[in-house]
């Protein structure tokens, strides 16, 4: 991690970006809103996973957004990919290192409400891990035993809410349920989904949350509704859809982020 801590501050050139953002699937176009925008290969960046999904650039940009000093991590490495909950791990300790407090995570995810359609955007208040996994297995230390009674913080939270009432747009609140994929879900699991009191699904987000919360990272996160959930409208799931539709959420989600930093910028 040093290395990469060391090259990283080295390649920033002074800029001391606090806040961090993960894009998720077909988000990647919010780096275009960076200026001075430096591109750092996640291969140059020692430890830092590679993604092979499509829609994720893999690739670190640090420059200023809505004239705050940010790091946005265009794509991410997901538990299907390979079987390893932690994969995120050493970009989030080396994000942590230098000097980041905040970590602002986003995904692409399905809705179980009618009345939250595609390229609605969702503040997550909390999550269920169905996955079974856990990125923090392994670990030796008690610091393994993370509370995560609020691992979505509550002054963020509200500080997102604020931002999206500012720039008029309607903010659902709901909580994300993490399965593994790379499948997508079956109605019936959509169903027990629902029981259980889940408001949208997918396939990232926990992992890096409660990575993040063991880094003592603020954490905050939004769901970009890409489809609604299996069996609701007879259709099937699949990855273009998310890719075609994650642009439109995202379009919303960027004015949020960019009212959220000149706020904090401002205060």
């Amino acid at each position: 991690m040093k290395e990469a801590v060391d090259r990283l501050v080295e390649r920033l050139g002074g800029l001391a970006p606090t806040v961090a953002v993960v894009l998720g699937s077909g988000l990647g176009s919010l780096v275009e809103d960076v200026e001075n925008a430096l591109r750092i290969p996640y291969a140059e960046l020692p430890g830092f996973p590679q993604s092979g999904v499509t829609g994720h650039a893999g690739e670190l940009v640090a420059g200023m957004f809505s004239g705050s000093p940010v790091i946005m991590l265009a794509g991410r490495s997901h538990y299907y990919e390979h079987g390893n909950a932690a994969a995120m791990r050493p970009a989030i300790e080396v994000l942590a290192g230098i000097g980041v407090t905040t970590l602002i995570l986003t995904n692409a995810a399905g809705s179980l409400h009618a009345e939250m359609p595609a390229g609605s955007v969702m503040l997550i208040e909390d999550h269920i891990n169905f996955s079974g996994a856990n990125p923090l297995i392994g670990e030796a230390s008690d610091r393994r035993f993370v509370g995560l009674t609020e691992t979505y913080d509550a002054d963020l939270r509200a500080a997102i809410l604020a931002a999206a009432e500012r720039v008029g747009l309607r903010l659902h609140r709901g909580v994300y349920m993490w399965f593994s994929g790379p499948t997508f879900e079956t109605p019936a699991e959509i169903r027990m989904a629902r029981i259980l009191g889940a408001d949208a699904v997918g396939m990232s987000t926990v992992p890096e949350a409660i990575l993040a919360r063991f880094c003592g990272l603020k954490v905050a996160a939004c769901s970009v509704i890409t489809n609604l959930a299996a069996g609701m409208t007879g259709a099937e799931m699949s990855h273009e859809e998310t890719k075609d539709m994650a642009p439109i959420g995202g379009a919303r989600l960027a004015m949020v982020l960019k009212e959220l930093l000149k706020a904090r910028l401002d205060g």
